[in-house]
């Protein structure tokens, strides 16, 4: 019990500290989980380790060193021009383009993780240059990636359903992916209008005032379109690896000289990538310790029948925020259900959706990955942590605003 309440306390000082100082909180966590895992728990250094999230990383190395290859040789620069004409210079409806783009795509598959790396290096420049502020930006592209993650085809949503079937939940798959949906929309759009969306319809964007006037599509950046519509295209039907695939559409990049490749590889976004899976290691350290299960036997004490619903949604909320929503929150506490069930009463799917939803609203904080991926996308270094102070923000008040909506339809 004392090795669950120290690793707790390991992430609540990794947490403490990344929000009052600069620090990366990603390498704080792997030093915590290596010095309480080896030397007070007396684990070898490879069960450690072994929490790193590897299929993250290399999502997010992959599509992001694709991004930038594409964003370095003016392929991104262009097509965020043409993005811009297919809302006929409607600054106000950019946002809700990649919102639906967002939703659309992660629903077909790829899952928000995936959806967000690609569509979010693309949204974040198309803001820059239209004149949409990035957070505003980043929470539609974001929010809308997440509401489709619990499609059946997505993978979060394919590992919820397995963990429901256990449970013997099955049977639940849509009325599972819409609900989330419908939280996700209805919250982006609010927020949306609530931070000035709805004045963007007043304005038009006719394109930067840079005195760039040839920004045709030339062979390089035909090419490089190609590459990266393959990639869609494989993880659409061909269920290849999101990341896998992009290193291979960025190694053809390279070796056809249409991009700099060392250069890539230097502007790739390692400070959020390295946040996120430091983080992640030191979770599932924490979940290996017991220290999870603190927060299990806190849910069934003070949770009642009528609140139960809230109160799981704000504590997944509340880990969700700083570690992977479908690598430990959710395979950690819904199996939870029946034990809860059981101690205070409720109805089973209204735990489970609560849970699902409250795990999923937070995760455009920057410490977790969908807001990492938009932060990543941010082309200004000295804009980066304005939006991560506005982002962390978001995803600790949905903590919140999940629980009373949970509370309220479930």
């Amino acid at each position: 019990m004392s090795l669950a309440w120290l690793s707790l306390g390991a992430l609540v000082v990794a947490i403490v500290v990344s929000c009052t100082t600069r620090l990366n909180v990603g390498i704080m966590s792997l030093a915590f989980a290596w010095i309480v895992g080896v030397y007070f728990g007396g684990m070898r250094l490879e069960e450690v380790v072994g929490g790193f999230p590897v299929q993250l990383f290399l999502t997010l190395a992959g599509v992001t060193l694709l991004f930038s290859q594409a964003q370095i040789n003016g392929t991104l620069d262009r097509l965020a021009h043409a993005a811009v004409g297919l809302c006929r210079g409607n600054v106000g409806l950019i946002p809700v383009m990649f919102f639906a783009l967002g939703c659309g795509i992660a629903s077909l598959g790829p899952g928000n993780v995936a959806t967000a790396a690609m569509l979010a290096p693309m949204a974040m420049l198309v803001a820059a240059r239209a004149g949409v502020p990035l957070f505003l930006m980043a929470i539609m592209v974001g929010n809308g990636a997440q509401a489709g993650a619990l499609s059946p085809f997505a993978p979060t949503g394919i590992i919820v359903n397995g963990l429901m079937d256990r449970i013997d939940l099955a049977g639940y798959v849509f009325r599972t992916y819409w609900t989330n949906l419908a939280a996700h929309a209805t919250l982006a759009f609010l927020g949306y209008f609530l931070f000035g969306g709805w004045r963007l319809f007043s304005r038009v964007y006719t394109g930067p005032d840079d005195g760039a006037a040839d920004r045709a599509f030339e062979l390089p950046h035909k090419l490089t379109l190609a590459a990266i519509f393959t990639v869609v295209a494989l993880v659409l039907f061909a269920g290849a690896n999101v990341g896998m695939a992009a290193f291979a559409a960025a190694v053809l990049l390279a070796v056809l000289r249409i991009a700099d490749h060392e250069q890539a590889i230097r502007r790739m976004p390692w400070t959020p990538i390295l946040m996120v899976s430091g983080v992640t290691v030191l979770i599932t350290l924490l979940d290996k310790t017991g220290g999870l299960n603190l927060f299990t036997a806190f849910l069934a004490w003070i949770a009642t029948r009528e609140s139960v619903t809230g109160v799981v949604a704000f504590v997944t909320g509340v880990v969700s925020v700083y570690s992977s929503t479908s690598g430990v929150v959710l395979p950690a506490f819904l199996p939870t259900i029946p034990g809860l069930v059981a101690r205070v009463g409720g109805d089973p799917i209204a735990l489970a959706s609560s849970m699902n939803i409250g795990a999923h609203l937070v995760d455009m904080s920057p410490l977790s990955t969908t807001g990492a991926v938009c932060l990543a996308g941010i082309t200004e270094p000295g804009d980066v942590r304005a939006v991560y102070n506005r982002l962390l923000a978001w995803g600790l008040s949905m903590t919140v605003v999940g629980a009373i909506w949970c509370y309220l339809f479930f």
